[in-house]
């Protein structure tokens, strides 16, 4: 622990005692303290009403027993989870992720980092994550269908379009918001916007489905264009074929670059000539199958297995701006070496706590312009805040209207985390300033509430 002040080392010894096998949340209270000393100094008020003390402790987690019957009539349990974390400026928000990998410290970790990527987009949007360890992979419609039903079943007595308003993550989808939302309008006898990410016909928002890759590169762009440099011309990395990755790799090549890596568990591909990306969407997002199926159709490119690469391969090739959006810690620092030394002059996180803290630092200190997550992929959560609000008005933005919003929504973050990073005498650690702005809205309203 690399922690200096007392207050704040005595506040994470507190948190690590209370969740000692949590390591992924330890992980991110960690990270955010360490920017925090940059504040307790000029702020007492803020230690003395015990802000940061409250702050880490999840205000409410819920879990709870998933009973379905598979195709074969046999009953199978799961557990699912909700973390409603911080409530102070807006009902809670966050995703549901169904994956294997699901569990309480994964939840808690994207939770405290939702607090503050929500407190980022200027939305009144608390923070939150849920999910369970269920795996969609592989089951029929009408699995994933009783399963959302039998998650919905519970979770629906803690969410309300003014309590907690949950949206899709990994391993949720059109498929599954669409039975989740149709069991909470059955059960509640009402239709709201208690659930984001939801079909077009149904209530959803126009763009939504492209928002968290759009926005991570008009977050990447601001960050490019402070320093003098565009994506044009640019050889751009990124890991991940999901919605994130692909939506990504579609703006930055509008933008002027050449995308010529994407990735999925099992590899990842290289196009030199610049990646496919309506090749890709049919494998992907029509198909749902493995990117090794690429080069079947280019054959030029290359595809890489994992095992055969370590791992982390995919960030040996040689690029200007890598963009990971796959999953946390996929890049260690020998992966951050690796893109040092090949050039790499810009690094925006499209997933939830990509690089591990060692990598980060060495970005920080070599000089590449790094985009932390909780700024970076706002994107998604600011255009599930503007479904929110389409829902109440009873209206529908056109998709221009809504990209717009998002661009806006994420130059604005860019220039609150270097207005923050700058004020705190870090100017350019976009981490400390996302950190920093995002905690100050949130203590602030705390502070204003007492004791609560």
């Amino acid at each position: 622990m690399s922690l200096k002040n007392s207050y704040l080392q005595k506040v994470y010894e507190d948190v690590a005692q209370r969740n000692s096998n949590e390591s992924e949340f330890l992980q991110a209270v960690e990270e955010v303290l360490e920017s925090l000393e940059l504040v307790v100094d000029k702020r007492p008020d803020l230690v003395k009403a015990g802000v940061i003390d409250r702050l880490v402790e999840p205000e409410r987690l819920i879990s709870f027993r998933v009973p379905w019957v598979d195709d074969q009539n046999c009953p199978k349990v799961n557990r699912g989870y909700r973390v409603q974390f911080n409530s102070a400026i807006g009902p809670y928000k966050g995703g549901l992720r169904f994956h294997p990998s699901v569990n309480a410290s994964i939840l808690k970790f994207l939770g405290f980092e939702q607090t503050f990527k929500n407190s980022l987009t200027g939305l009144a949007i608390g923070g939150a994550k849920g999910g369970a360890d269920f795996d969609p992979k592989g089951k029929s419609d009408a699995e994933v269908m009783r399963f959302c039903q039998s998650f919905m079943t519970e979770l629906y007595r803690h969410i309300d379009s003014d309590t907690d308003v949950p949206a899709g993550d990994i391993g949720v989808g059109a498929r599954e918001i669409g039975y989740l939302f149709g069991q909470y309008k059955r059960i509640a006898n009402q239709f709201s916007s208690v659930l984001t990410g939801k079909g077009i016909s149904y209530g959803g928002s126009l763009a939504r489905t492209e928002a968290t890759g759009y926005g991570l590169c008009y977050f990447t762009q601001e960050m490019l264009e402070h320093e003098g440099k565009t994506f044009a011309g640019k050889r751009v990395v990124i890991s991940g074929s999901g919605n994130v990755a692909i939506y990504a790799a579609e703006k930055a090549a509008a933008l002027g670059a050449t995308v010529i890596a994407l990735s999925d568990s099992k590899g990842f591909i290289h196009d030199p000539k610049g990646v496919n990306l309506a090749l890709i969407k049919v494998i992907k997002l029509e198909n749902r199958g493995r990117i090794s199926e690429y080069v079947k159709t280019e054959k030029h490119a290359e595809y890489h297995e994992n095992a055969a690469s370590g791992g982390h391969g995919i960030w040996k090739i040689k690029c200007d701006i890598a963009l990971p959006c796959a999953t946390q810690n996929e890049i260690d620092e020998d992966d951050a070496r690796a893109l040092i030394e090949s050039g790499c002059i810009a690094v925006a996180e499209g997933a939830n706590m990509p690089s591990m803290p060692g990598a980060i630092t060495r970005f920080l200190k070599a000089g590449v312009l790094f985009g932390p997550a909780k700024a970076a992929n706002a994107g998604g959560v600011a255009t599930s805040a503007i479904e929110m609000s389409q829902n109440a008005m009873r209206l529908s933005w056109t998709f221009e209207e809504v990209d717009a919003k998002l661009k806006g929504i994420m130059v604005n973050i860019f220039q609150s985390a270097q207005r923050a990073s700058a004020d705190y005498g870090v100017p350019g650690n976009l981490v400390a300033g996302a950190n920093i702005a995002g905690f100050l809205k949130v203590a602030d309203a705390m502070l204003a509430y007492g004791i609560v």
